[in-house]
């Protein structure tokens, strides 16, 4: 509740405070947490999840070779719309 006492101080206050006590190494984290607020936490979860480590293996090397091949060929496709009205979620 923004304006509310506390310690004879106001919420926005306190939160001023707060922030002018953190050191500096602390205050990125919260600055981007704030701006987060505004936006999809789904999107604000993607944008900050870790890089990929996880080594690719031979198998799915060879999946994604086989699927570029077949693409090469001239296999045919499906549209996305497609699938998704044939699943039900368009």
């Amino acid at each position: 509740m923004l304006g509310a006492k506390l310690g004879g101080m106001t919420t926005r206050e306190k939160a001023r405070k707060l922030l002018d006590e953190l050191p500096e190494s602390e205050i990125e984290p919260v600055v981007e947490f704030m701006v987060s607020r505004g936006k999809d936490p789904v999107l604000h979860l993607l944008e900050n999840a870790p890089e990929e480590d996880e080594e690719i293996s031979a198998e799915e090397e060879a999946a994604v070779q086989e699927a570029r091949d077949e693409l090469a060929a001239g296999a045919p496709t499906i549209p996305l719309e497609q699938v998704m009205r044939e699943l039900g979620d368009a």
